[in-house]
């Protein structure tokens, strides 16, 4: 069985976030309608996904690949959604993510870029993308530790990933970056240096103005230091469902 919220309980705490979101933008001197929230459903049955389209939420993310094409298999189509894949991808797993995900958020090598785009080929030739493929939308992830184990890329790195997509994969479209604050350091600290990052990637890619930062515990920070999406999960869909 799984624990859903509510109708009621699932709109209110989306108003809630929302308030705090627009609150937090304007005392930075931002428009809120600059922001794009995602609701992030892992863990969450595709019902619950159902039922955000329907309190007007059209951007929602995933973090496991299976999940993502699970759910988008299990819906009907919802007028204006958009899927986000923010987890860690695997090369192997890039033809599957590419099917399903409107927007990636985890690009953090060349190898997983150079997939993603084969991916969207289907036979074409590589540095021609095919006329009926639009292009997929995808973030640089930055790694803001000092561990190499974890995932992004090293903020020195950024924009070669970037040159590397804008010259190689002409089926992907690079928007912005994308990172997850550190949690033995402060989020302001290390949203500064993700914005750095994105400073360094619109250098190559003037339009790449996006930044993926900040989830239920710091999306005020990340607004602070300039994201244009945020990714929240359990301040808006509750704990995560029991099952049994």
């Amino acid at each position: 069985m799984t624990d859903a919220p509510g109708a009621s309980a699932l709109g209110a705490r989306l108003a809630d976030i929302d308030e705090r979101i627009a609150d937090a933008a304007r005392s930075v001197g931002r428009a809120p309608s600059e922001i794009t929230r995602i609701v992030v459903t892992k863990f969450h049955p595709a019902s619950l996904v159902e039922r955000l389209h329907a309190l007007g939420v059209r951007d929602v993310g995933e973090n496991r690949q299976q999940d993502l094409t699970a759910k988008r298999a299990e819906l009907p189509p919802l007028d204006g959604l958009r899927w986000h894949f923010i987890g860690q991808l695997q090369t192997k797993k890039a033809r599957a993510v590419r099917a399903a995900a409107d927007v990636v958020h985890s690009v953090d090598r060349d190898r997983v870029a150079d997939a993603l785009h084969a991916a969207g080929q289907d036979g074409a030739p590589l540095d021609i993308p095919p006329l009926d493929v639009p292009p997929l939308d995808i973030l640089v992830q930055i790694n803001l530790t000092d561990d190499p184990a974890r995932g992004g890329a090293a903020p020195a790195d950024a924009a070669h990933l970037a040159e590397h997509i804008a010259e190689r994969c002409p089926s992907l479209r690079v928007r912005g970056v994308m990172a997850v604050a550190p949690l033995a350091e402060a989020p302001a600290a290390a949203f500064a240096r993700l914005h750095d990052a994105s400073a360094a990637v619109r250098r190559v890619v003037p339009d790449a103005g996006w930044i993926s930062a900040g989830m239920s515990g710091d999306y005020v920070e990340a607004i602070t230091a300039g994201a244009t999406h945020l990714r929240i999960g359990t301040a808006i869909t509750g704990p995560r469902p029991m099952h049994g």
